[in-house]
């Protein structure tokens, strides 16, 4: 345990600090309280025992200043006569106990001793707690492989802290189940957790939704609204997709996370705010910092800790899984038995899945909806060569049905649909996505989806 002595007093320091070092503690002194502020904001302390009165700063005023800083280590505040309701004020406003002088050192030691043992019991509840919030998130987010369990190992470390965190990887990796995960490992999990997909909203019903907007604002706004900082005020705010956030917004969302505060469309006062940001990208964001498209100051003060989502075809330990786990949730939502015969259970696991995870859960649930007797086999998938999962259009995947079953142009055609309707879903209707897990330009698709009546 690492003690901080903080007294004007150096005889009283050199006693306290031989007293607690043979009883085996880590001891340092400081009799300027400026000082000592510094050193215990920049240090990790575990108890910092203060006098009350003292020169420059008052003991009250160190426990404030040190607790509005973050500082998280108890304090023990030292009073002599006539200081006792100082002290008593201090303990109000969180310290933990507090020694009128003279004392005894037996008196000294069984404080300290305390206070170590509520600090041990803290962390053993705070390690409960983290253990208990990953064995829930496990049963929501499925890791076999190393990678992923390294992940969601690290992902429970960050959780405890306020700090934002960056969710990189391809589409349909599951960044939002990582950051739902987040959310419920974090001491934030019974407020609320919101996500907004940056890439689906125009830019200014995108800036009203984010930060609230007040009556007469816009055309349309008719009373005042509460944005979702507001709505997310506790919890946690997911930013899906912050690589389109169009750069006017950004600057404004930057002030949002270094202030502290919102301020609504149309309003002139700011309102306090707490949120835990999580942002999510599929986008390279350091290439977009380098293109001028995302600015660099965002772009670091959301990349605090960033944890990487590998593709689907990196983690093949977890395909089996995912498959097992996606299958029993469908047979819950269809109310009837989902199996998968081993011949599929193989082809499925050796696929490439451009699409990830979401793409495998839409093709068990395609398949499963799809399925006379929910028994589903390779015929069920239809899947490709090239990597992507094709429309089954008739259950068994034959083609025996179709009036042009030997024609070739229809049934290019009735693929090349199927791949791009699979494209849209994976990318979650996000076009620019889309095109790039087709292999085709922005234009090029649009073209497709005019002529298929795709729109």
């Amino acid at each position: 345990m690492r003690i901080l002595i903080v007294d004007d007093e150096a005889p009283l320091r050199q006693s306290l600090s031989l007293l607690l070092a043979e009883s085996g503690y880590r001891v340092e002194t400081e009799g300027n309280p400026v000082q000592a502020l510094a050193r215990a904001e920049a240090e990790a302390f575990d108890l910092i025992l203060c006098d009350v009165r003292m020169p420059e700063m008052d003991g009250l005023s160190f426990l404030r200043r040190y607790r509005a800083s973050g500082g998280g280590a108890l304090m023990v505040m030292m009073s002599a006569y006539g200081g006792e309701d100082a002290a008593l004020e201090a303990m109000r406003e969180g310290a933990y106990d507090y020694l009128s002088k003279p004392f005894r050192p037996d008196e000294v030691t069984l404080t300290v001793q305390k206070a170590e043992e509520r600090e041990r019991l803290r962390r053993e509840v705070d390690t409960l707690r983290a253990s208990l919030g990953a064995d829930q998130v496990r049963d929501v987010v499925v890791a076999e492989s190393r990678a992923m369990r390294d992940l969601l190992e690290l992902a429970s470390r960050v959780a405890g802290h306020a700090t934002t965190v960056l969710l990189t990887g391809e589409s349909g990796t599951g960044k939002e189940v990582i950051a739902r995960a987040i959310h419920r490992m974090s001491p934030r999990r019974e407020a609320p957790f919101t996500a907004i997909n940056c890439a689906a909203i125009p830019e200014q019903l995108l800036e009203a939704e984010l930060f609230g907007h007040t009556k007469g604002a816009f055309t349309g706004a008719t009373s005042d609204r509460a944005g979702l900082f507001e709505a997310s005020h506790g919890g946690t705010l997911l930013l899906d997709e912050i690589g389109d956030m169009p750069l006017g917004l950004q600057a404004k969302l930057l002030r949002v996370l270094e202030e502290g505060s919102v301020r609504r469309l149309g309003a002139r006062e700011t309102r306090p705010i707490d949120v835990r940001v999580i942002a999510a990208t599929a986008r390279p964001l350091d290439r977009s910092v380098e293109d001028g498209g995302f600015r660099a100051d965002l772009y670091y003060r959301l990349n605090v800790v960033n944890l990487h989502l590998p593709p689907l075809r990196e983690r093949r330990e977890d395909i089996t899984a995912l498959i097992t786990h996606f299958a029993r949730q469908v047979a819950g939502r269809l109310e009837r038995p989902v199996s998968i015969t081993p011949r599929a259970l193989i082809q499925l696991s050796e696929h490439g899945w451009p699409g990830n995870v979401r793409e495998l859960k839409n093709a068990i649930e395609r398949a499963a909806v799809l399925s006379a007797d929910g028994r589903l086999d390779v015929s069920d998938f239809s899947l490709t060569s090239n990597g992507r999962h094709g429309s089954n259009g008739n259950g068994n995947g034959n083609g025996n049905g179709h009036a042009h079953a030997y024609e070739l142009k229809p049934q290019v055609e009735q693929l090349e649909r199927a791949t791009i309707e699979r494209a849209l879903e994976a990318s979650k209707g996000n076009r620019r996505d889309a095109a790039q897990l087709l292999g085709v330009s922005l234009r090029t698709l649009f073209y497709k989806l005019r002529r298929y009546q795709l729109d």
